[in-house]
């Protein structure tokens, strides 16, 4: 491979990290998407089973929110007859877990701890 192509295949590489990043960022940045992702949390649930948990909303609305969370990989689906089966998927949030805060994470510590030095 030439340099033009390395520097290519890393930066859609990056590119497309930033944009799987920018939609678990956007899923998580509703409070009902991530009251959804506690109850998936806590065990797997039926689209009508949400439904119920969330009587403030219609079900067109749960099910907008849910595709919004399966778009960014957090929620899983399938189907067994005429119910649809959601689990959480948590590796998308591990992956924001080990790109973002765990580093800030340690550079606050770091700072704690060079303040306590001092």
């Amino acid at each position: 491979m030439t340099s033009d192509m390395l520097y290519f295949y890393h930066m859609s590489s990056f590119e497309d990290q930033s944009a799987d990043d920018d939609r678990v960022f956007k899923a998580l940045a509703s409070p009902v998407r991530r009251r959804v992702l506690d109850a998936l949390k806590e065990s797997t649930q039926t689209t009508g089973a949400l439904c119920t948990l969330f009587p403030e909303l219609d079900r067109t609305t749960v099910l907008q929110h849910l595709r919004v969370l399966e778009e960014a990989g957090l929620v899983t689906g399938r189907r067994s007859g005429r119910e649809r089966h959601l689990s959480l998927a948590p590796l998308p949030i591990k992956r924001i877990h080990d790109r973002w805060i765990s580093e800030y994470a340690r550079a606050a510590v770091q700072l704690l701890a060079e303040l306590d030095e001092a």
